[in-house]
């Protein structure tokens, strides 16, 4: 029943995108974006495309060639992309700028935070905090770790043949404690992890990411309503019995939607993609397996050198003013490069580069600002279960293929590999 009512409002939520697109522009199609918008969601294997550096190098801010009649900037500095995140007077996030462009319209938006300003955001953000204080989030740890083992013992149980670690590892390890934070029947999994992976991918046309939170939304009312009638002890169910009708179905789905998209599908992309560089990295796979240390700055480094989340949501000026020397007018729209960002000179010497011992500032994987990830130090607890026990575990470890034959996504703003074929022994 619920693959048959996903495959239907999938269907539905693609008729309406078709409907809503005006002046023959066609959601589908992404060749009609210049390649400006495009290169910040490009990589070349686990690197930002050289245009990147290049951009940056010539300008932190630099104006973009948007459609729909946008006035548009991309802004790839360290310091530039914190002045536009930790302005929220400054900027909007509000879902309501993009209302009227590209057959964009109010039923898509999605809730939650992201596409919120205050008090809105400020109260739901109240909320869900005290859930995600390390204080809460430490009950999860015994969890996380039986979890974890009990994928390594599946993976076992595939190998010595190639085993797909992204299969195996990357996607139930966060897909599993996300249906434990929420209270989701576990059964559902493979209905939100597709969903998961579709509303961040452009390669399979624009408008497949509002056809995916359409259908997200929609899954998660029916479990918002069932805990209305007997709420659980997860996430959603605390909300209800805390706020009762003060927070109402939608904006319980919306946050739902937000936690579950915002920690799954990057912390398993994470998962995968740090994999990938311990089995390119021999020195970094033997501190991680070797030093108990060396765990939490293995983790942070690889949280600024791959940056998962390419783009933060997209800001819109609400007023004229001046970043780094360039004017932006009020209406404008920034896009602020997180990947950019977090390769900047301001890293120190070869910030392209891995380097385990880093020292510099704090990294902005997780946004910054009244935006940044709530679901930061959750993230951050499952990377640092997940990592040193998979190379302790399987010492051997090695890729399965040459890594030239990897299949990495082509166009998303949650940056990924397909699959990850990995040798245990």
């Amino acid at each position: 029943m619920t693959k048959l009512r996903s495959r239907a409002t999938s269907w539905i939520g693609r008729r309406y995108l078709a409907r809503s697109a005006r002046n023959g522009f066609d959601l589908s199609d992404v060749s009609f974006l210049p390649e400006s918008v495009l290169m910040p969601l490009k990589r070349d294997g686990l690197d930002p495309v050289p245009a990147m550096a290049t951009t940056r190098a010539a300008a932190p801010i630099s104006r973009v060639p948007l459609p729909f009649g946008f006035n548009a900037w991309l802004v790839t500095g360290y310091e530039e992309v914190k002045q536009v995140l930790g302005r929220p007077t400054g900027f909007s996030s509000d879902f309501a700028n993009l209302i009227g462009n590209a057959g964009v319209t109010e039923g898509q938006n999605p809730g939650g935070l992201g596409f919120s300003d205050p008090p809105v955001h400020t109260r739901l953000r109240r909320r869900l905090t005290p859930e995600f204080t390390m204080r809460r989030l430490s009950r999860l740890g015994p969890r996380i770790d039986a979890l974890v083992t009990e994928q390594l013992n599946q993976m076992a149980a595939a190998g010595p043949g190639p085993v797909d670690l992204v299969e195996h590892y990357a996607l139930p390890i966060p897909s599993l404690t996300i249906c434990e934070l929420l209270g989701i029947p576990y059964e559902d999994r493979e209905d939100f992890q597709r969903l998961g992976t579709a509303r961040f991918d452009l390669f399979a046309g624009a408008g497949t990411p509002f056809g995916a939170i359409s259908e997200s939304l929609a899954y998660l009312q029916e479990v918002v309503q069932r805990q209305r009638v007997e709420p659980g002890d997860g996430l959603l169910g605390m909300l209800i019995k805390e706020y009762g009708d003060d927070i109402d179905d939608q904006e319980l789905a919306g946050l739902a939607d937000g936690v579950l998209t915002g920690g799954f599908e990057t912390t398993a992309s994470m998962l995968a993609l740090g994999s990938l560089v311990l089995l390119q990295d021999p020195a970094a796979f033997a501190r991680v397996r070797d030093d108990d240390a060396a765990t939490a700055p293995f983790v942070d480094e690889l949280l600024r050198y791959l940056t998962v989340v390419q783009m933060a949501f997209p800001r819109f000026a609400r007023e004229d003013m001046e970043i780094a020397g360039t004017r932006i007018s009020a209406g404008d729209v920034v896009l602020c490069s997180l990947s950019g960002a977090n390769r900047d000179a301001v890293f120190g010497t070869d910030p392209e580069r891995f380097d385990g011992d880093r020292q510099g500032p704090s990294h902005l994987a997780f946004g910054y600002g009244m935006h940044r990830c709530i679901g930061a130090e959750l993230a951050k607890m499952e990377l640092r279960a997940a990592f040193p026990a998979l190379v302790r575990r399987f010492p051997e470890l090695r890729l399965a293929v040459p890594p030239e034959e990897l299949a990495f996504r082509k166009l998303s703003i949650v940056y990924g590999v397909e699959t990850l074929p990995v040798l245990i022994r």
